[in-house]
């Protein structure tokens, strides 16, 4: 893609609050949307997220009163959850693993553990900085799938220990970050509005 199908790629996606029922994404495009989440970056490259796909109407039912009510839960083609870990990070044998992948020196593996240790020992939340992580890969993956014609919505509405309930996850492992439903839009998106460039970037 060239820079002006990118950036209509960013004029295309919105907050898609109603999609097409009738339509489902295609395996090979959801895998690639998906991907792109998995390939994000993340602080100190930990990797904080797990992507939990449902695609079972039933439990879309069930799932929709915890996010609020909202039609785009049981309209959308795949649901994704985004659950940030809360226990991994902070446990030496995983980061200590994540960072081994970079085949350093042993004394430059030891002094990152290190700095890490730290880093996580100053931490107010191991959640909220998870969290943050699973932004940015939410983020890319609803940018690469308004690359291929796939709508997107993020929702942040919801009741997060219900739906981790539903769920039936070990919230001492991982709990709730976001939301986002994909799928084919129904209507016409809104025109975008959006502050100018010139008021939200500054050359220094």
């Amino acid at each position: 893609m060239n820079q002006t199908e990118l950036t209509q790629s960013l004029y295309f996606r919105h907050a898609c609050k109603l999609f097409d029922k009738s339509q489902k994404i295609p395996a090979e495009d959801l895998h690639f949307v998906l991907d792109a989440g998995r390939l994000s970056p993340s602080s100190f490259g930990m990797e904080p997220w797990r992507f939990i796909v449902v695609q079972d109407q039933a439990l879309k039912e069930k799932i929709r009163p915890a996010c609020w009510n909202q039609p785009q839960v049981t309209t959308c083609s795949d649901l994704l959850i985004i659950t940030a870990k809360v226990d991994d990070p902070a446990r030496r044998a995983y980061y200590k693993k994540m960072f081994s992948r970079r085949e350093m020196p042993a004394e430059m593996l030891e002094n990152y553990l290190t700095v890490y240790q730290q880093f996580i020992d100053g931490l107010h939340s191991v959640y909220g900085w998870s969290a943050r992580q699973c932004y940015i890969a939410a983020a890319n993956i609803m940018s690469y799938a308004a690359m291929i014609g796939v709508d997107s919505c993020p929702i942040e509405g919801f009741e997060k220990e219900k739906l981790e309930e539903i769920l039936e996850l070990n919230t001492t492992k991982e709990q709730v970050a976001l939301v986002v439903a994909l799928g084919y839009r129904i209507n016409e998106a809104p025109e975008k509005k959006r502050l100018s460039f010139d008021e939200v970037v500054s050359f220094r």
